[in-house]
């Protein structure tokens, strides 16, 4: 880990965190009481209420959003309204309710973990390959959430356990939960207004020849639900790319992400022809040199997963103000498929 004060070269700041038109502010008056305001920017003028909650209070689904509209919960400028009313910006939302259950998310499981950092307002972890971060359909145990929960039961009274964002479950890396209330408030907006640093590293297929930046909307695949894709009306998606590496066939790459989409990062290198290795989903296709030896081959063919891990992350922490760095080691099947290419190359 390396700190350093506020006034570092990421140009953060505890104090110039509170220009931006989004305020946002959280209490907990009793342990599953919600009071929570947010101001709209003007940004989303236009946009209907149930998009822009779901937008401002990304703690909670969409559904759960709606259903506080419905019942008058969920107000705008103090008054209810329909979740398709469309707003002009400006307005503010106060959302006073009671946390939903969450059953599936009350289980603590012990669990491995490897902890990068930990204090009373932010944990950071590397996360291996494999391990899904929260409960869900198919996986109603064994995820991230039960062993946070474990190491530290408080964390049972924070909206989705203190999870601000999350890591595909076979992308492995640092990735940073929330500990306490503050630090959930303050997180959750830094990830909103971008101001996290975040850099992956992956192999993809294809010799690129340069660095590339990305800048293309993602949205919901229309012919497949369980992708995304590059699409007109997606939400802004932005990823640098540069090369880190050149092999025969392949590219060590180095991703910088300037917004968090699902499948970022995956979505867009197959856009521009050069799909993470292993990433079947989204076009991998096992391609190898010419003339590769056997072994090569077969690892190649057998990656288990997206070639894909999130290297570092740096934030300003959310209650002293200082500039956090952290770094999660390669993996060693991530390490050992460089080192094949190396040698190939």
């Amino acid at each position: 880990m390396r700190s350093s004060e506020s006034g570092s070269k990421f140009g953060h700041a505890l104090g110039l965190r509170w220009r931006y038109s989004l305020q946002i502010r959280f209490c907990c008056n009793r342990m599953n009481s919600i009071e929570q305001d947010a101001v709209v920017p003007a940004e989303y003028a236009g946009e209907r209420l149930d998009w822009i909650a779901a937008q401002l209070f990304a703690d909670y689904s969409r559904a759960q959003l709606t259903r506080w509209i419905s019942a008058g919960e969920l107000t705008v400028d103090g008054r209810e309204m329909k979740p398709r009313t469309r707003l002009v910006g400006g307005e503010t939302l106060s959302l006073v309710a009671e946390a939903p259950l969450r059953e599936s998310w009350d289980d603590a499981e012990a669990l491995s973990l490897n902890l990068l950092f930990e204090d009373e307002h932010v944990l950071v972890l590397d996360k291996p390959a494999g391990l899904v971060v929260h409960p869900g359909a198919g996986n109603p145990s064994g995820t991230l959430v039960n062993g946070l929960l474990h190491h530290r039961s408080e964390l049972a009274h924070l909206p989705r356990a203190g999870v601000v964002h999350r890591l595909d479950k076979d992308t492995s890396g640092v990735m940073v939960v929330a500990a306490s209330q503050p630090g959930l408030q303050a997180l959750t907006r830094m990830i909103a207004n971008r101001e996290f640093e975040r850099i992956y590293v992956a192999v993809c297929e294809g010799r690129m020849v340069a660095g590339k930046d990305i800048d293309a909307p993602i949205g919901r695949d229309p012919h497949v639900r369980t992708r995304q894709a590059v699409r007109d009306d997606g939400k802004p998606a932005l990823t640098e790319v540069r090369v880190r590496e050149r092999y025969r066939a392949h590219t060590l790459i180095e991703a910088k992400l300037h917004t968090g989409r699902t499948h970022q990062i995956r979505v867009h290198m197959q856009s521009i022809g050069y799909p993470l290795v292993g990433d079947r989903r989204y076009g991998a296709r096992g391609k190898v040199p010419t003339g590769a030896e056997p072994e090569l081959i077969e690892r190649l063919h057998q990656f288990p997963r997206q070639a894909l891990h999130a290297e570092a992350l740096g934030f300003v922490h959310p209650v002293a103000g200082e500039w956090l760095d952290f770094q999660a080691p390669w993996p060693a099947d991530f390490s050992d498929l460089v080192d094949a290419l190396r040698d190939d190359a």
